[in-house]
């Protein structure tokens, strides 16, 4: 139906044209007949059905943008805005996030869980970091234990620097703080650069931990959705004129709960937006080592020419959680200011895991361990594709990520995720519902379906048993 020949303008009135043109426009919005990112019509179109001239539709489309209600991209046209700003809530943890944390409390061994996407700790490198200890104890006595002045280790910052070069980033060892997780990371960027109702953009979906994490902070949350390929580029640099966010979140690789890379192109278009409204980018190094493909992988901060990129990476999300050791990289304006509120901020991490790490990445142990699990997790993850084409292929729909340690699925448009999950979870098999990743909770026909703590009969078992009741399901 078209809305707009409807519009009814009053010639006579004392009220402008163009202001009663973005009135009735601005009520088709309200009314939600125009849904946030439509395209309105081109101004010569709508002029011609509503017999009024070009001029007053411009000034028109003008009026609207000025307040916020519509965002005009260049060559392309004029788009509804998404919410404004004032009426972008602060995120409230999900309930059903609530809910699924109580039942994991009771898993037992007879559980098949692709929920947890931590990797096991069976896989940890006992061996090895038993040596590492015993060499950083006898080498540096109690000094070991020691943190220096700014929390860090600088022989693990310079470790860490000649790491780095192997994926094209070039940084000094002073541009890199030590954490001790991403959460801790995030902490420490919003306590020091974050003021009460600053505009954060996220991609959605998104691991729900980051979001809580700057709204915590006071910080308002815009998500952006997220396609195969990267955020959706149209809609980000419309939001980016409506509300200059302080920062962009971004994890690049195999991202948490999709497993959606970008592409070089969109990585390109996004720092050169950075610049252009002069924002930063928080670069999340996921799981980028779990590459399963041949395509080398290419951080944003490896193409950031103008210092637009925090980089933040977390080397428990592959060792094990309890390790708790990550890192920043910052730009040189930003390293400043964290610094100069570091007695206000809590950035130490253990004197001795600094150390114990360090000799472990000059020893060559952690890529020797990368090698190791990456052959063990690359054999589930094509078990578990192969398991999803046998057993749901009449069901499901998925783009298969290339690495990670998770499988994002599409049910088919009949089936709830939550009732599924509900289902399975009566039968010993945990699934992480997509619910659980927005904040609207709008993913209700997606599952993430994790591989790391799951053994391949394991995988060939539960994923059978989804089958099974998907089955059961549909025939009732």
């Amino acid at each position: 139906m078209n809305h707009f020949v409807s519009i009814q303008l009053d010639k006579k009135s004392k009220i402008p044209l163009y202001q009663q043109l973005g009135d009735a426009l601005c009520e088709l919005i309200q009314k939600g007949i125009l849904k946030p990112n439509t395209k309105l019509p081109t101004i010569r179109t709508l002029a011609s059905q509503l017999k009024i001239n070009n001029a007053t539709v411009v000034n028109a489309y003008k009026y609207l943008e000025s307040k916020g209600v519509v965002y005009a991209q260049m060559g392309s046209g004029t788009y509804v805005s998404p919410l404004p700003l004032e009426m972008i809530t602060f995120p409230v943890l999900p309930e059903k996030d609530h809910d699924l944390k109580l039942k994991q409390i009771s898993i037992s061994k007879n559980t098949i869980n692709f929920a947890n996407i931590s990797p096991p700790t069976d896989l940890f490198p006992v061996k090895d970091f038993k040596e590492m200890f015993n060499e950083v104890l006898e080498r540096d006595k109690g000094k070991a234990f020691n943190v220096q002045d700014d929390y860090c280790y600088d022989h693990l910052q310079e470790s860490i620097a000649d790491y780095l070069t192997t994926y094209g980033i070039h940084t000094s060892k002073d541009n890199i703080q030590i954490i001790s997780d991403t959460q801790h990371g995030i902490d420490i960027l919003s306590k020091t650069l974050l003021q009460f109702g600053d505009v954060i953009f996220v991609e959605k979906p998104a691991f729900y931990g980051t979001i809580a994490a700057f709204a915590n902070r006071g910080a308002r949350i815009v998500e952006i959705p997220l396609n195969f390929d990267g955020m959706d580029i149209s809609l980000l640099e419309g939001c980016l004129k409506l509300y200059q966010p302080k920062f962009i979140y971004i994890t690049p690789y195999f991202q948490n709960p999709t497993g959606y890379s970008y592409s070089l192109a969109k990585k390109k278009i996004i720092l050169n937006l950075a610049q252009k409204y002069n924002t930063y980018i928080i670069e999340e190094d996921y799981v980028s080592d779990l590459n399963y493909s041949d395509k080398p992988i290419v951080p944003l901060k490896a193409l950031d020419k103008q210092n637009r990129v925090i980089y933040i990476k977390n080397f428990s999300k592959v060792l094990v959680p309890g390790l708790r050791l990550g890192f920043l990289i910052l730009p040189e304006k930003i390293i400043e200011r964290i610094l100069s509120h570091k007695h206000s901020i809590n950035l130490s991490t253990s004197g001795l895991i600094q150390r114990v790490f360090d000799l472990y990445l000059r020893k060559g142990q952690w890529q020797k361990h990368l090698k190791k699990i990456r052959t063990i997790y690359e054999k589930r993850y094509y078990c578990l594709l192969d398991a999803l084409e046998y057993y749901l292929k009449n069901y499901i729909t998925y783009i298969p990520p290339q690495g990670g340690l998770s499988v994002w699925i599409k049910l088919a448009d009949s089936i709830s995720a939550a009732n599924l999950c509900d289902l399975l979870l009566a039968k010993n098999v945990i699934l992480s519902p997509g619910s659980l990743f927005s904040m609207m909770q709008d993913s209700s026909s997606y599952l993430r379906l994790g591989f790391a703590t799951v053994d391949e009969n394991q995988i060939e078992k539960g994923v059978k048993i989804m089958g099974d009741v998907l089955d059961t399901m549909l025939t009732n």
